[in-house]
């Protein structure tokens, strides 16, 4: 599985930076102005944005209040190569969104987990009994605690592709993790193991066949 991601988030002492991608500690300030011209040095500073300086490559990311303003790259870590090309079209509408809509990108992730649970052949119609489903098939109990704290699947479940006022930058990253650890588990990991199966002898393949049998 490839390196984890971590999301630039509000005030975190080091992420994946958006202009260098490397992950990297940042140092933050706020934003002062100054005046320019026919001024008597007087100098201004609003709270309510703030500046994120990557020590990797000096570069400044400028927030208003937790959001990105700049520069308007794509923050979020990019999708699995092994999830199916019409949920990744959503993904990456997601990550598109992600710096000025977390909820709507938190949305798109929901409908991108529904979609990836008809890909592994359950029903789409309550991804709480789809994920159960794909717990007894590999993927991890604790999948499904993670899917609760952010409010897909439980009593507090928001139904796929429904924005929810009560989303924000920190629920859409963790999507966007799920969506990737998923597709990883259930079919990243199986290909893997299916390849090194295959490169055996042929008949060390027959003596399995038999033991089997």
């Amino acid at each position: 599985m490839k390196d984890k991601y971590i999301s630039p988030s509000f005030q975190a002492s080091a992420f994946h930076c958006s202009s260098c991608h490397v992950f990297a500690k940042q140092d933050w300030f706020y934003m002062k102005g100054a005046q320019l011209a026919n001024g008597y040095g007087l100098q201004f500073q609003d709270d309510r944005f703030s500046i994120s300086r990557c020590e990797h490559c000096g570069f400044p990311t400028i927030w208003h209040n937790d959001l990105i303003i700049f520069p308007l790259n794509l923050t979020a870590e990019s999708p699995s190569d092994d999830l199916p090309e019409e949920i990744k079209k959503d993904y990456e509408e997601a990550r598109l969104i992600f710096n000025f809509s977390p909820r709507g990108s938190a949305a798109l992730l929901r409908l991108s987990i529904q979609k990836l649970c008809i890909h592994l052949g359950q029903s789409g119609k309550n991804i709480s009994e789809d994920i159960k489903a794909l717990v007894k098939q590999g993927l991890p109990p604790k999948v499904q605690e993670a899917l609760d704290i952010v409010r897909v699947i439980g009593n507090e479940a928001v139904h796929p592709g429904v924005m929810d006022l009560n989303d924000d930058r920190n629920t859409a990253s963790q999507l966007f993790k799920l969506v990737n650890f998923i597709t990883y588990k259930m079919i990243t990991e199986p290909a893997e193991i299916d390849e090194i199966y295959n490169q055996l002898p042929q008949e060390k393949l027959e003596a399995i066949k038999r033991r089997d049998n």
